[in-house]
């Protein structure tokens, strides 16, 4: 019996697995002059049954290289039913099961990551509004959350011709959703802080589509919390403020790397310190001797 069981549990994950690259986009049924008359009437679908059916099948246009199928209707159509609270909990959770399979594809040309992360910020929304998550299914996507972020090597951004490839944006903004969450632990804010500093300056690259501004968001949300105290915050700005792998911040003006650094983590600390000076929330507040000591630091 238990062999039958485990041979069923690896049968289930495989499916659980192959799915989402099997499903099409659009869907059957769906041309774009239909999906466009959709948008325009606010994704509105009375039949509960067909709306259902609908947001599940709609989830494989996150990988799809055409930007109306993925952002406008994928993202935008997910987000606007999830907000409007049309979907059941069923339906959601087949959905976040669906999208955390998205975020270990491999996905070669880079947009299935990226919308599975932003879409999956918006369930991890919902969920903050209707607490509907089991104990595991929170730490799994906090886990793999935690795990795509600091992993992310491909730093595209926009194309006038297939629209965004925004990995690092679309993460922060999924961190930020867990982030605000009061069922995230302080050791959980610890390694999604963790992961955020992994992508202030990647190597060699210069941000130029607002990352910085994106990353300070899960930043400001977790001091808000107040599980950090300032000393903590000023050890970490101590960090990520530091010229490693350079031997000093002199160095960031003989090199692209050294000047990348320079620019993104100089960008970084302002937009915190920025937040900051301007917040009357005393967690908030409590960043600003850290993000002011790194903005001495730097050159």
């Amino acid at each position: 019996m238990r062999q039958l069981l485990a041979l069923a549990a690896l049968f289930v994950a495989a499916c659980a697995t192959t799915a989402p690259a099997s499903a099409q986009c659009p869907p059957p049924g769906w041309d774009r002059t239909r999906l466009e008359a959709l948008k325009a009437a606010d994704f509105e679908i009375t039949n509960t049954r067909e709306r259902r059916a609908f947001a599940q099948a709609i989830a494989a246009c996150v990988a799809s290289a055409d930007p109306f199928l993925r952002d406008g209707i994928a993202f935008e159509g997910l987000s606007h039913m999830l907000r409007a609270r049309h979907l059941d909990v069923a339906t959601q959770t087949a959905l976040t099961t669906n999208m955390l399979a998205r975020l270990d594809s491999a996905d070669p040309q880079g947009f299935e990551r990226p919308f599975a992360a932003l879409v999956l910020s918006e369930l991890v929304r919902a969920d903050r509004m209707n607490s509907h998550f089991t104990d595991d299914m929170r730490a799994d996507v906090i886990n793999r959350s935690v795990a795509y972020v600091a992993g992310i090597r491909d730093y595209r951004g926009f194309d006038e011709r297939v629209g965004w490839r925004h990995g690092v944006a679309h993460g922060a903004d999924l961190l930020m959703q867990l982030a605000l969450s009061e069922s995230t632990t302080r050791d959980d804010l610890a390694r999604m802080r963790d992961a955020l500093a992994a992508q202030i300056a990647p190597e060699g690259h210069f941000y130029v589509y607002g990352e910085p501004e994106r990353l300070a968001r899960p930043i400001l949300v977790m001091a808000q919390r107040g599980v950090f105290t300032a000393e903590d915050w000023s050890a970490w700005f101590a960090q990520i403020s530091a010229p490693a792998p350079l031997a000093s911040w002199g160095e960031a003006f003989s090199s692209q790397a050294g000047l990348a650094r320079k620019h993104n983590v100089s960008a970084f600390v302002n937009a915190i310190w920025i937040n900051a000076r301007l917040s009357e929330n005393a967690g908030v507040q409590a960043l600003l001797p850290g993000a002011e000591a790194a903005l001495r630091a730097l050159p």
